[in-house]
This record gives structure tokens, C-alpha cells and sequence, in this order.
């Protein structure tokens, strides 16, 4: 009896494009997700350490976004503006560990169950609170950073890194 033959499908040309980009970038991938568990890790001690009661005000959620906030600011201005940085910090220290430490979901989730718990003042208050609070963090973080280290305001440029794998390297 013949066995069945199994036909593996080729990959359409833009999954073949992302799995190449993926092994192209394994160094900043790994770096983001290195980067990123650490980042959460943190946040997560955070919360450990400082629990909020159901139907109050999430003060831990907010801490670590509104000093996440700061310190992008801060690490934007220093490897941008500042310091030559190597092309692998603002994904690990950038994306990873500060996009990690902060979370939109979490702040999301806990200003939905303030307005459906009853508690609509309080998370009215969450709501804009961290939004305004985060911006100004931002403002203030590369604002001071840039006056401590004399350096004027640069153009916006683009943040996306160049691609080294269009050279042909993995």
C-alpha cells in the first residue's frame, strides 16, 4: 500500500520576507525579549511590594509607567542626542526593559474595572491622570536631560533602525 505524500507548502513571499527578517535580526529580538522580561520582572516587584485594594487607585501600575515615561525620556535624549550608543540599547533598554516595565494593558484593564466596579471617579482620575502624568514625564526626562548635558533640540529623525540584512548578512 502506497503511503500518503504530505505537501509542504511554500512559504508566500511575504512570510518568506518575516522569516528572514527574523534571522536577520536575532541580536535585536534577543535583546527585546531579554530586555523585556526584565523590564517586567520589575514591574512585577513592584506590585508585590506595593498591592493596591480593589476599587482603589492602582498606584504601583502608575509609579511604574509614569517612571517609565521619565526615564525613556532620559535614555532617548542620552543615546540620540548624547552618547554614541550601540545599536542594540534602545531595543534592550528601549523596547525590552522599559516597554516591559511599563503597561498599557494592565492600565487599561484596571481603569475598566474602576468604572465597572463602581469606582467611575477613580478611574476617570486613573485614566487621564497616567496619560498626563506620562506625557509630562516624557517632556520633563528629555528636556532636563538635554539642559544637563548642553545639548539644543534635534530634528525629529526617524528611530527605525537601519536594516543590515539587506547587504546580504545574517
Amino acid at each position: 500500500m502506497a503511503e500518503p505524500t504530505t505537501r509542504v507548502r511554500e512559504p508566500v513571499p511575504r512570510q518568506r520576507a518575516i522569516l528572514s527578517s527574523v534571522g536577520c535580526h536575532a541580536d535585536t529580538t534577543l535583546a527585546v525579549a531579554f530586555g523585556g522580561a526584565l523590564g517586567t520582572l520589575a514591574r512585577y516587584a513592584i506590585s508585590v511590594v506595593s498591592p493596591h485594594d480593589p476599587g482603589g487607585f492602582p498606584w504601583s501600575t502608575f509609579a511604574a509607567n509614569v517612571s517609565g515615561c521619565l526615564a525613556i525620556g532620559v535614555l532617548m535624549v542620552l543615546i540620540v542626542d548624547v552618547w554614541p550608543a550601540h545599536r542594540l540599547v534602545r531595543p534592550f533598554l528601549g523596547v525590552g526593559v522599559l516597554g516591559g516595565f511599563t503597561t498599557f494593558s494592565t492600565y487599561a484593564m484596571e481603569s475598566r474595572a474602576l468604572l465597572e466596579d463602581g469606582s467611575a471617579l477613580i478611574g476617570v482620575a486613573y485614566l487621564a491622570g497616567t496619560l498626563l502624568a506620562a506625557l509630562v514625564a516624557v517632556w520633563l526626562g528629555a528636556g532636563l536631560t538635554r539642559r544637563v548635558a548642553g545639548v539644543g533640540r534635534r530634528r525629529p529623525t526617524s528611530l527605525s533602525e537601519p536594516s543590515s540584512c539587506e547587504d546580504g548578512e545574517t
